[in-house]
């Protein structure tokens, strides 16, 4: 007969299981060099989803071995919420969050820029160079792949579950708890670069005629070079931020 454990997981964690044991104790195999993030990953969950995880009671980290008939029960992430001395199993939550966004969640990475937030979002980069991109660089890994979030190397990550750029947006900032660290127009929507005043002198020869004739207060992005004004499009930017605001507190 095959050693076992049971596994139970809570809240959200449910949602990367099938449906026929959802918010159940199931039982999962074991072998002897298996850790206890070898048996919740094996069951479907990406460790960067996992915060806390108890053996018969007791905190222990991924690396703890289980034995056979040990109780394992996995609790999602607790960014706003002090567990106090129970041991966390990832690094403690990046309080300067910055993203790195898998091309599967393109449309997510504008709005991020738009609210202030720092996001990378190449459209060329393989699993490999997103994973190494949020190792380095201490970025949150924004993603729908629950393969990638399993890389050993992906120690912050977030499983989006919206399909929809505006829902994603809002379940991110709910999540990871960011709405006091919200910033809107002040990133490029481009790139992500911090924008800086800019005198119209400056740039005066790269405006057309009748921006140059009605606007006077500009902006520039020191990374791409991209400027920016508050135009014909600025009402309808307005008017998006405020639903993400509206959004977020109607949680």
């Amino acid at each position: 007969m095959t050693a076992s454990v049971q596994l139970r997981v809570y809240a959200e964690l449910n949602d990367f299981l099938h449906q026929d044991v959802r918010y159940t104790a199931q039982p999962r195999p074991i072998r002897p060099h298996q850790t206890v993030k070898d048996v919740v990953e094996a069951a479907g969950i990406p460790h960067t989803e996992v915060d806390l995880i108890l053996v018969n009671g007791e905190s222990v980290g991924f690396g703890h071995h289980p034995q056979p008939g040990d109780r394992l029960v996995a609790y999602p992430m607790f960014e706003t919420l002090d567990i106090g001395p129970l041991t966390r199993v990832r690094p403690h939550p990046l309080r300067d969050p910055r993203f790195v966004v898998d091309v599967n969640l393109g449309g997510l990475a504008p709005l991020l820029r738009l609210m202030g937030l720092d996001a990378r979002c190449e459209w060329d980069a393989d699993d490999a160079t997103l994973a190494a991109t949020a190792a380095a660089e201490n970025r949150i890994l924004l993603t729908r792949d629950r393969g990638l979030l399993k890389r050993r190397n992906v120690t912050h990550g977030v499983f989006v579950r919206s399909d929809r750029p505006f829902d994603q947006i809002v379940e991110v900032i709910r999540r990871l708890d960011l709405a006091d660290r919200l910033a809107p127009f002040t990133r490029c929507p481009r790139c992500g670069g911090l924008l800086a005043d800019v005198p119209k002198q400056d740039i005066i020869d790269r405006l057309q005629p009748l921006t140059r004739r009605y606007y006077d207060t500009f902006r520039q992005c020191p990374d791409c070079g991209r400027i920016y004004w508050q135009g014909s499009h600025q009402p309808r930017l307005n008017y998006l931020v405020a639903r993400i605001r509206a959004a977020i507190g109607s949680a």
